[in-house]
This record gives C-alpha cells, sequence and structure tokens, in this order.
C-alpha cells in the first residue's frame, strides 16, 4: 500500500521539525558549558582555542590578538570559525568596541 504524497509531506515537516528543535539544543547546552566552567573556576587554553577559530581568517595575527582578549574576559571562544556558533558564547558574541561594532572575531 503506497502512502499519499500529503502524508509523506507531512511525515517529512515532523521529521524536520524534530531535527531543527535538537539542533538548538546543542547550542544551547555548548553555551551552560561555557558559563559552568567559568563559574566553577577552570579556564580554557585561549591561545589554542583562539589559533582554531583565527584559522582560517584573512588576518590571522589580528584575528588572534582580539580573540584572546575576548577569551582571556569571557573564558570561552566558540567553536568553529562560523558566524552561528557566537551564540554558544554569549559573553564573546555580545562585546563591542566603542563605535558599536562586534569585537571578538
Amino acid at each position: 500500500m503506497a502512502l499519499s504524497s500529503p502524508i509523506v509531506a507531512c511525515l517529512l515537516l515532523v521529521v524536520l521539525g524534530f531535527y531543527h528543535v535538537d539542533s538548538r539544543s546543542v547550542s544551547f547546552d555548548h553555551s551552560i558549558i561555557a558559563n559552568k566552567r567559568s563559574l566553577l573556576g577552570v579556564t580554557i587554553d585561549c591561545g589554542a582555542s583562539c589559533a582554531v577559530r583565527c584559522s582560517k581568517s584573512w588576518k590571522p595575527k589580528m584575528c588572534k590578538k582580539m580573540c584572546g582578549v575576548c577569551c582571556n574576559k569571557c573564558n570561552c571562544v566558540p567553536p568553529g570559525t562560523s558566524v552561528e556558533t557566537r551564540i554558544t558564547c554569549a559573553c564573546y558574541a555580545s562585546m563591542t568596541t566603542p563605535s558599536g561594532k562586534l569585537k571578538c572575531p
């Protein structure tokens, strides 16, 4: 017995909805881990974390310098190199320069 296309489309939307909810909870969990780390007094290796984050930057020296400033203040560096990963470290993502631009790379 074949399934009709509206039923298949509905099932696909349900599966994609679960995937979307699951991917958002993973980002939230990273943020909780970063916050617990700073509350427990555990510090991360800012040099290594920033080297990974800035490895594909077009200005790696400047990126590492600013990332290090942000990491030392926030005790976290978002994983990966994309802008979307900023949400995993709220402090890092919200720091701005006096002119209002994002400070952390």
